[in-house]
């Protein structure tokens, strides 16, 4: 293996484990530790933003002109 490979195996590592310690921080300090009525709230507020961002997703992809930019 070459440095560039093992730096982005490292890299991705280090990403993953910071995703699973947020994951981890999240569920114990929100979900886990909440009371119901901030669990509701904080579920509900997730469910919003994932459709949000859904629906921005979806906008673009059926876009005719998305590629159509030069600096792709």
């Amino acid at each position: 293996m070459d440095k560039l490979s093992i730096a982005g195996l490292l890299g991705t590592l280090v990403v993953a484990a910071l995703a699973v310690i947020g994951v981890f921080g999240f569920a114990d300090g929100t979900l886990i530790a909440a009371s119901g009525a901030y669990v509701t709230a904080t579920i509900g507020v997730l469910v919003v933003a994932v459709i949000a961002v859904g629906a921005l997703i979806a906008l673009g992809v059926g876009s005719k002109r998305w590629r159509a930019n030069p600096y792709w």
